[in-house]
């Protein structure tokens, strides 16, 4: 039986596969100022391919340990997909370390997403499975770039303010936000006091759902406009 041997310039191209892979991903997250960028995808990608690479090595040598010692077949094992299902499960911590929660809102979860499909992809290249590796890229590349302008879905916003006047601040904050055709969906309402009484905020968290031809930097500038707003934050 002829052997089986992964040679230099098979294992530098698939390795090389995986560095373009996780750079081209890395870049975009790192373009749109996100927390893993291209060095986390591609230490990500190359990691997973390697483990992959080691796991087909790990099973042929069992192979031919078996052919050479016929005497010894089943006291040798080798599964396959051991050690490339733990990446899959393993990754998900360091995913977890891209998504910020607090009390207002949770940002990083595409990121998370990206970290852990390039380890899927990473392990496509490892493997030498050159087609799901290269269509996979392609549709991950296209969820993160293509998709928000081939579908114009609208988008679910937590717009944070804080106002002085609450009777006037409000009918202006409504009006404008119909007449950009925005949706309110929900508001929470919180008022902060001094002490004395002297002086009163009022904190309001609407949940609002924005079109998508709708600057959401120039809607910041127009509820500015009102000297009775004292800040205006977009949370997500």
């Amino acid at each position: 039986m002829e052997k089986f041997d992964l040679t230099i310039l098979e294992i530098l191209f698939r390795l090389l596969l995986a560095i373009l892979m996780g750079g081209a991903i890395g870049y975009e997250r790192e373009y749109k100022s996100r927390p893993a960028g291209m060095k986390t995808h591609i230490l990500v990608c190359v990691g997973a391919a390697v483990i992959a690479l080691i796991q087909q090595e790990i099973a042929w040598r069992s192979i031919e340990f078996s052919i050479n010692n016929p005497k010894l077949v089943g006291v040798v094992r080798s599964d396959e997909a051991r050690l490339i299902a733990q990446v899959v499960s393993g990754i998900g911590f360091l995913g977890a370390g891209t998504i910020v929660m607090n009390k207002q809102s949770v940002s990083g979860l595409t990121t998370a997403a990206s970290v852990w499909t390039m380890a899927g992809l990473g392990i496509a290249c490892g493997m030498g499975y050159y087609q799901i590796a290269i269509v996979g890229f392609l549709a991950v590349l296209g969820a993160l770039t293509f998709v928000t302008y081939v579908v114009p879905a609208p988008r679910t916003r937590r717009l944070l303010m804080e106002m002085e006047h609450w009777d006037s601040s409000r009918p202006f904050t409504t009006k404008l936000l119909r007449d950009k055709g925005i949706t309110i969906d929900n508001m929470d309402f919180e008022v902060k006091r001094l002490p004395d009484d002297t002086f009163r905020t009022y904190s309001v968290i609407y949940t609002i759902t924005i079109p998508r031809d709708v600057d959401e930097h120039e809607l910041m500038l127009r509820l500015s406009e009102n000297p009775d707003i004292l800040k205006v934050q977009i949370l997500n």
